[in-house]
């Protein structure tokens, strides 16, 4: 990466160097040092670069990192931080945002620490209180958080995924682990089946574990609302159209962790809650009935379907290519157990068959009577549709709001929400 500064630029790649540029050295690229210096490079660490950046040192770096959870909640934090009045950036898998306007494209959960500088740098420059980031397993072993110094921190929960890269299961824990062991505030879900973290300035949330951040009561329908408890002292309440389970986590993880950094005013706190909309393709209704969401571990899809169990459901789904393999049955398993139709298909197979990966999530059903097999993510979709019946509820998995299908390494354009709106548009005419 490249990084215009003044009159020459900063370049954590060796290759990129030239004379009197700066070469942001860390733990993965120090073994290039002097192929940089040879270039005429003038070798900085992240603290140097900050200086150079003129990064605000008073900002408070607030990280978030799950297998599930991290993008629905840090988003939280930053609607509520700005309905609170503070100047706040976000950056993870929706792309990077400062004071409520877009700067960046979704890329990267968590991007390298050059660009992460940059949002930094930006941040500053429109004075911000709080930079929110969601950070990624993938980014704690390739240390792409190197140099940041954290005020608080969330664990949402951790369930199988990422196996491909981890190799196992405990490779992943240490990794997610390895985020915790500084001196930020730390807020932590009890009620995650495989946590062994006990870390120092923590504190607990949940629903089913005696947790600091506790919830008395709670509702979920049409929304979802609670009274929340701090230690022994009733703290606020949540009230939000979101839908779940889950989202009464994101929300309390959230809402935590701004009343225990900021003792806001209780009823500005519950407005700014209530004020929050949600992520586009988390849970998103796009038409009556008819539901897109990102869930694509078998947590993730096991939460949004235990939450609608009630309905009669149609399931459009499919697996990632070159991702953990480990995942496809389990997921079929799930979708078979709440479905009344599943329909598999392709999501981003990437480099991978897509009737291979069908293949193996297909290897979770024990009923095949209750599932299709389409490998057109477009036709599953539109067959979806047809056979919907007036009570039914069309879930669509796997990609939210993504806008591409990617194939053989070329994001070719699509959208789950396009899609859905076009059927509806030939079928009114």
């Amino acid at each position: 990466m490249i990084l215009k500064f003044k009159d020459t630029f900063i370049t954590d790649n060796s290759l990129e160097c030239q004379k009197d540029c700066f070469f942001l050295c860390n733990s993965q690229n120090k073994q290039f040092i002097d192929q940089a210096k040879k270039q005429g490079a003038k070798i900085i660490n992240v603290e140097e670069c900050k200086k150079l950046l003129d990064i605000d040192e008073n900002i408070q770096i607030i990280g978030i990192t799950g297998t599930n959870g991290k993008t629905t909640t840090a988003a939280a934090i930053y609607s509520i931080l700005l309905d609170l009045g503070y100047k706040c950036a976000l950056c993870g898998t929706r792309g990077a945002f400062i004071n409520d306007k877009q700067i960046n494209e979704k890329s990267l959960t968590t991007e390298p620490i050059l660009k992460t500088l940059e949002y930094l740098s930006k941040a500053s420059k429109e004075r911000c209180d709080f930079f929110v980031m969601e950070v990624s397993s993938h980014a704690l072993v390739q240390n792409r958080i190197e140099g940041l110094k954290f005020k608080a921190k969330i664990f949402t929960n951790i369930t199988i995924d990422h196996l491909d890269f981890h190799q196992n299961f405990n490779n992943y824990l240490l990794a997610k682990e390895s985020f915790f062991t500084d001196e930020s505030i730390k807020f932590i879900n009890k009620d995650a089946k495989t946590i062994r973290f006990n870390v120092k300035n923590s504190f607990t949330y949940g629903i089913e574990s005696p947790s600091y951040y506790h919830i008395k009561a709670y509702s979920l329908n049409e929304g979802v609302s609670a009274i929340v408890m701090a230690g022994n002292q009733k703290s606020f309440h949540i009230n939000s159209s979101l839908l779940g389970l889950f989202n009464l986590y994101n929300l309390l993880a959230a809402s935590a962790l701004i009343n225990e950094l900021l003792k806001p005013d209780i009823k500005k706190l519950e407005a700014a809650i209530s004020n929050f909309g949600g992520v586009c393709g988390r849970v998103e209704e796009i038409e009556k009935n008819v539901i897109v969401d990102f869930a694509h571990t078998p947590d993730g899809i096991e939460k949004i379907l235990d939450t609608f169990k009630d309905k009669k459901m149609i399931v459009v789904f499919g697996a990632g290519g070159n991702r953990d393999k480990s995942k496809r049955p389990l997921m079929g398993k799930i979708v078979e157990h709440y479905a009344k139709l599943a329909i598999i298909t392709s999501d981003n197979p990437r480099d991978e068959e897509p009737n291979k990966i069908i293949e193996d999530i297909l290897q979770g059903f024990e009923n095949k009577s209750k599932v299709l097999t389409i490998t057109d993510r477009k036709e599953a979709i539109y067959k979806a549709l047809k056979l919907k019946e007036q009570d039914d509820l069309v879930l669509i998995l796997g990609k939210g709001d993504e806008n591409y299908q990617e194939i053989k390494g070329i994001k070719y354009p699509f959208s789950d929400k396009i899609i859905i709106q076009e059927f509806y548009k030939n079928q009114g005419k």
